[in-house]
């Protein structure tokens, strides 16, 4: 690079040329920044599950509580290095960058999303806010899969194992979602408006109709006990077993509970899906089914594919943790589905406030320009509402008995 610059000062034109070939070098780089924070992930999953949960054992309090405060702290320490990386454009970050157009460019005539440089600012700030957003929203996740492993009895050391395996499903569903996302909003912007009107719908919809608690009616599970042999009994963490009998276990000196071998002749030939894996089917299912209410949330704060990548999968990271966390407090924040729906509400609206007014002459209207609010008072609105729910919820707790 040192050296083209150098040509470039002796000749006008070559250094137009290495201005125009800058940008494009920057967005080929990109590609080595995702798989940057893909082997950072994995690496985080790898000693997750290689190393501090190697055996099966139930999550107490504390380390839950640790092991959330651990994702949290990553997950906000990571807006310092989105800082650095886009103010000193990094593997390209922040040059050619999907970006919301300015008000006074779009009044003249200009697209609403464009390509431009973001600085480092800019980014952290959009960073946080997606992140929060998205780990709020998750929250309501936890009251599904609470439910999940009420139903098919899902004992406590097992469960790591089961959200374990459903993150790596959110990971690429979420990461294809993402990208499909980005990619149809740079051609058609006025997708935009269907993804403000689906988070409106949704918010209604959570708060007006409630969903079906029986898990058995759910399609997918009625399909597999159709199709597959399905055990009535947990063979230890496995998805699936040849057992035709339920393990019988026997402690050793220690006290630890150990598997006994399975009686001769009473293996199957065929293998049969355990109801651990039916869990872990739910919960990939849970998870698309919110993830589709959230990807179009993080996309009125910027349609970055980047930072929404990152945000949203730093988010999930830490379910886990979050669940063994909140699963047995749930009922005391009685406030906090009503928040999760305003949260909802309130990025629908703003993501059709950004996206509606450029198209209100088709229907007869008069255009005119995008409103956009400040990426600084969303995330105030977001974190003053959690805390106002889990406030209220601490002064007002619910009466002994009542349902939610």
């Amino acid at each position: 690079m040192d050296t083209l610059l150098m040509l470039a000062n002796l000749s006008p034109e070559l250094s137009n040329a290495v201005t125009s070939v800058a940008p494009a070098a920057g967005a080929d780089l990109k590609i080595y920044a995702y798989g940057i924070f893909l082997l950072l992930v994995l690496l985080f999953l790898a000693l997750d599950l290689g190393v501090f949960h190697r055996e099966a054992h139930e999550v107490s309090m504390k380390e839950a509580a640790t092991w959330s405060v651990i994702w949290v702290t990553c997950g906000l320490l990571f807006a310092i290095a989105v800082y650095f990386a886009y103010e000193n454009h990094w593997l390209g970050l922040g040059l050619n960058t999907p970006m919301y157009n300015t008000t006074e460019a779009v009044n003249a005539g200009a697209q609403l999303i464009v390509s431009g440089e973001v600085r480092g600012l800019d980014a952290a700030k959009q960073y946080l806010v997606g992140y929060v957003v998205e780990k709020s929203l998750a929250m309501d996740n936890i009251f599904v899969i609470a439910l999940i492993f009420t139903f098919f009895g899902v004992p406590g050391k097992y469960q790591h194992r089961v959200l374990f395996w459903g993150i790596i499903g959110a990971l690429v569903m979420r990461g294809g979602m993402i990208f499909l996302g980005a990619g149809l909003i740079m051609q058609y912007q006025w997708i935009l408006i269907i993804f403000g009107g689906f988070l409106i719908l949704t918010a209604l919809k959570m708060a007006l109709i409630k969903g079906n608690d029986d898990v058995s009616q759910n399609i997918v599970v009625k399909w597999c006990k159709k199709v597959f042999r399905v055990t009535e009994f947990y063979d230890g963490q496995k998805f699936f077993t040849k057992r035709t009998l339920k393990p019988t276990y026997t402690k050793d000196a220690s006290g630890k509970e150990i598997m006994d071998p399975p009686p001769a002749g009473s293996l199957s030939v065929k293998w049969a899906i355990t109801p651990l894996f039916l869990a872990l089917i739910m919960v990939e299912i849970t998870d698309l089914v919110f993830a589709v209410d959230s990807i179009p949330a993080i996309f009125a704060i910027t349609p970055d594919p980047f930072i929404v990548f990152t945000s949203n999968i730093f988010a999930i990271l830490g379910l886990r943790a979050l669940y063994f966390c909140l699963a047995a407090l749930i009922s005391k924040f009685r406030f906090l589905k009503p928040a999760l729906i305003l949260i909802l509400a309130f990025v629908g609206v703003k993501l059709l406030l950004l996206s509606v007014p450029p198209y209100l002459d088709i229907i007869g209207m008069t255009k005119s320009a995008p409103i956009k609010i400040d990426t600084t008072i969303s995330l105030m609105v977001v974190l003053g509402t959690l805390a106002l729910a889990t406030v209220l919820s601490v002064v007002l707790p619910s009466k002994p008995g009542a349902k939610h």
